[in-house]
């Protein structure tokens, strides 16, 4: 069969579409950003656990006193744990997903059950938008408008609208038909037959696609995390990446508290709006002798107030705490001090250590830093982009040169502060007979038949499987397992610790060399390349909007021992600790951060 091109089709019409239909996609963007930022701002404005206790009521209204108890203990967990911000960024990007989903899927659904023809018609849609990959919606969303929040909106709309589409659908197909006909029969119009005898007795049906909605929307956004949608995807991410076991549980315990409250309250939603439901919900009362006070619900008007009188409060709390401005937190303000500036960082060693060691050193200097973790596709786009400022670990000239070819027009190198770096092997030094790469060879069975590799995107990761291999003859000995850079040095950790063989992929400088007892393979015929060296890289016109932190970053350079210290300082400080470990290391360095930013 010939080879088919679907991908380059693809990318084609990609290209075409950010050529000539960018000012729709601005639209858009500043539509879903603008009601995200809305959402944020009521669900994110007030005190915790006044916020806390206004969802606890409505939990009360809906379900009983003991479930709205419950709710509030589960929702100041999240707070206790430091989570509730993300927590509510997570829930505001729910919700606004959820609306947009279900005002376009319950219409769908019900032209497709009363029209044959459009049903045959979505059913092939509806199943390849529930089957793909979650994952590969992320990334016309980021081509198109770059990282933040309307990428993950508008791949959780896709991705939940299906079950909410179906549902509806199903629903109203299960309306007896002796129902619709007696209707029809008493000369009501087919609009009131929809409104007044279908739509009512599909709701319980219609309810359970707005429940699966939003459980699929909460999957969704914790996805997004990976395109910048911030919230609590960005910190299971963080943790998956960085491999950060409390992290990930404490992340995905606030998660869990997420979903079980949406689906008790959606669920509960549906007794109330039903009338099969609230007549359920009544014989349930009467038939709930002793467990009645914990049933007890209380009236809509009572409701109303307890919310608004705490809405009130963690109001006036909120604009009590605005007033008190905080000093500067630069002592020696620069000459842009007040200006924000957007760092981004992918999870790499030493992005993490330059990164949170410049966040400090402009804090100080009096500027706002904002940064955030993205994998280097997505960061390289948000910069050509124009939506992040600068990133600090560009490796060139080899493994990021796909990324420079395709944006490099849009971007600016400032130049490197560190280097010549190297890319290597290597195994634990027990691994006796095994000194270079030539030595692999005939020992795959020893090693499992696997290197075990980081990030498939990586260009060490390509050198490795179109040069390194086919030099010294490894191709089909060896298995190169993509990963992650954690989970590579998971992997490594737990072989060194059962003295096991491993061969890993690494480059220098690293702090494992510092932890462990490691070889780096040689390499006699420099198959790797020579040393690169790791670049700052910003936005095309980051020397303009940027002048003086741009004169500071073109002087910026660290020795092996500094940066060698800065990261084993912000491995030993713990996940969650890396500003201020970086803090640490900085201060305990006299006239470093006087050098690297000098203010006159």
């Amino acid at each position: 069969m010939p080879r088919i091109h679907f991908g380059d089709w693809v990318e084609t019409a990609v290209d075409w579409l950010q050529t000539h239909l960018t000012w729709v996609f601005d639209i858009v963007n500043a539509v879903l950003d603008g009601m995200y930022s809305g959402v944020d701002t009521v669900l994110g404005g007030g005190e915790p656990l006044l916020m806390a206790g206004i969802l606890a009521v409505i939990a009360a209204w809906l379900r009983g006193l003991l479930p709205g108890v419950l709710a509030f203990v589960g929702l100041a967990l999240i707070d206790a744990l430091g989570l509730w911000d993300d927590a509510m960024d997570t829930l505001s990007l729910v919700l606004v997903a959820a609306v947009i989903t279900v005002v376009i899927a319950v219409p769908l659904g019900v032209l497709a059950a009363r029209n044959r023809r459009v049903s045959a018609q979505l059913r092939p849609l509806l199943d390849v938008m529930q089957t793909m990959p979650a994952f590969i919606y992320l990334i016309p969303g980021v081509m198109f408008f770059g990282v933040g929040t309307t990428p993950g909106l508008l791949a959780t709309i896709i991705f939940a609208m299906p079950p909410g589409v179906r549902m509806t659908e199903l629903g109203i197909r299960q309306v007896e038909g002796e129902l619709v006909e007696a209707a029809e029969a008493f000369g009501t119009m087919p609009r009131d037959v929809l409104l007044r005898v279908q739509l009512p007795l599909a709701l319980p049906t219609i309810m359970a696609g707005v429940n699966q909605v939003i459980m699929l929307g909460l999957s969704m956004v914790v996805i997004g995390g990976m395109a910048g949608a911030g919230g609590l995807g960005e910190q299971v991410y963080s943790a998956i990446t960085q491999l950060k076991v409390g992290l990930a549980a404490e992340s995905g315990v606030a998660v869990v508290i997420l979903a079980m409250y949406l689906d008790r309250m959606t669920g509960a939603l549906s007794e109330r709006v039903s009338p099969l439901g609230r007549r359920a919900a009544a014989k349930a009362g009467s038939l709930a002798g002793r467990a009645r006070f914990a049933r007890y619900r209380p009236a809509g008007a009572v409701a109303v107030v307890g919310v608004v009188v705490l809405a009130l409060v963690a109001g006036g709390l909120n604009l009590a705490g605005s007033g008190k401005a905080e000093a500067g937190s630069g002592a020696r303000p620069g000459k842009d001090a007040g200006k924000t500036v957007d760092m981004g960082y992918f999870p790499w060693d030493e992005a993490i250590a330059s990164t949170f060691l410049w966040d400090n050193i402009l804090e100080d200097r009096g500027y706002k830093p904002n940064l955030k973790q993205l994998d280097p596709g997505p960061l390289y786009s948000s910069l050509a982009q124009g939506q992040m400022d600068i990133q600090l670990d560009s490796w060139l000239p080899t493994t990021h040169k796909a990324y420079m070819d395709k944006y490099g027009s849009q971007l600016e190198d400032l130049g490197s502060w560190y280097g010549p770096t190297s890319l290597e092997l290597s195994v634990p030094s027990y691994v006796k007979g095994i000194d270079s790469l030539a030595d692999l060879k005939g020992q795959g069975k020893k090693f499992g038949g696997k290197i075990i590799g980081i990030e498939a995107s990586a260009g060490e990761m390509a050198t490795l499987n179109n040069k390194v291999l086919k030099a010294y003859g490894l191709q089909g000995e060896y298995q190169v397992v993509s990963s992650s850079t954690s989970a590579m040095l998971a992997e490594l950790d737990r072989s060194i610790k059962n003295h096991q063989p491993v061969v890993v992929t690494l480059w220098s400088p690293h702090w494992a060399y510092g932890k462990y007892d490691l070889k780096k393979l040689k390499d006699p015929m420099t198959a790797w390349g020579q040393g690169e060296r790791i670049h700052m890289v910003g936005k095309k016109t980051f020397s303009q909007d940027f002048p003086e932190f741009s004169g500071w970053l073109k002087n910026f350079k660290l020795t092996e021992g500094q940066l060698t210290s800065l990261e084993v300082a912000i491995q030993q400080g713990g996940a969650g600790n890396e500003k201020a470990s970086a803090r640490k290391w900085l201060d305990a360095q006299p006239g470093l951060e006087d050098k690297l930013a000098p203010v006159s």
